[in-house]
């Protein structure tokens, strides 16, 4: 190839530092929320054994009220003599905003089904839930000393306006994961339809004799495409023309994922040409956001 076709390659140009290290500091990010969140299902799965009714007592088994109720009552036996006065005084004592009444949490833990489980295995099981919110805790810090950090980075990266102007990408993890998958060296994709094949919001067409088939595209970038996927599907809440093309696409398809495909496909042409270009984005220059507004 090399030999015969030579003049059709390029040297590979490798992205700059700043770009290379948000990209480890996202994709590790990443990785601890992944976790994370196999942690809480292990959690989850401890409870169903030794303490039910914790289960769906508060929105997130993670969040710094329940973590503290479950230190205090590990399994069912330790929860045995709650009373509403003790549960009541316990929650004043961590600020609970009172969403739901006290009652209310005590009558869930009181009517969920029993554990089944001996006095002595249960002390066993609180050490493992223990053990699992210790976890929990640790990495939902590392998660937010990462996000620190990325915050800080793609504040001074040459690209930022690029990605933070964009709707819903702000200035925080979902922009610096977007510059980080995407790059900084613009001779990599020399038009927007290799950027999409490349991030798998472009179907692969088939064909062979009369046959032909269009399929959705598994050889991709998975991180790219769930970096520009995320994106998509919350920019409809904050762009009338991302709502627009997501709403037609889910007229035609009838499927969410479908259309929220079609909607990055859509916003990948935007994103190219301003990455091409450096510039923030501006609505007033983008000619289907005009054209939506004027109509």
């Amino acid at each position: 190839m090399l030999r015969t076709d030579g003049h059709r390659l390029t040297p590979l140009t490798p992205d700059s530092d700043p770009t290379k290290i948000l990209r480890a500091l996202t994709r590790t990010r990443k990785d601890l929320q992944e976790a994370r969140v196999a942690l809480v299902n292990q959690l989850t799965s401890q409870l169903e054994r030794c303490f039910p009714g914790a289960i769906g007592l508060f929105a997130e088994l993670h969040s710094p009220i329940a973590v503290a109720f479950l230190r205090r009552y590990p399994t069912s036996h330790a929860a045995a003599a709650l009373t509403q006065a003790k549960l009541a005084a316990f929650l004043r004592r961590l600020h609970y905003p009172g969403r739901t009444p006290v009652a209310t949490l005590l009558s869930r833990i009181q009517t969920a089904p029993l554990s089944g489980i001996s006095p002595a295995e249960a002390a066993g099981r609180a050490v493992c839930v223990a053990a699992l919110l210790d976890a929990i805790q640790i990495t939902a810090r590392q998660e937010r000393e990462l996000e620190a950090e990325i915050i800080e980075r793609l504040e001074v990266h040459a690209d930022a306006k690029v990605f933070t102007s964009l709707p819903k990408a702000g200035h925080g993890v979902r922009a610096a994961a977007l510059l980080a998958e995407l790059g900084d060296v613009r001779a990599r994709f020399p038009d927007n339809d290799c950027l999409a094949a490349l991030a798998g919001a472009a179907p692969v067409t088939i064909t062979s004799g009369k046959r032909r088939v269009v399929k959705f595209r598994w050889a991709c970038d998975k991180k790219l495409r769930n970096a520009l996927i995320d994106f998509a599907d919350d920019s409809r809440h904050a762009s009338p023309w991302a709502a627009k093309v997501y709403a037609d696409a889910l007229a035609r398809t009838g499927r969410h994922p479908h259309a929220v495909r079609i909607l990055a496909r859509a916003w990948i042409r935007v994103i190219w040409r301003l990455w091409q270009d450096g510039v923030a984005y501006d609505p007033a220059k983008h000619r289907g956001a005009v054209r939506l507004l004027a109509a």
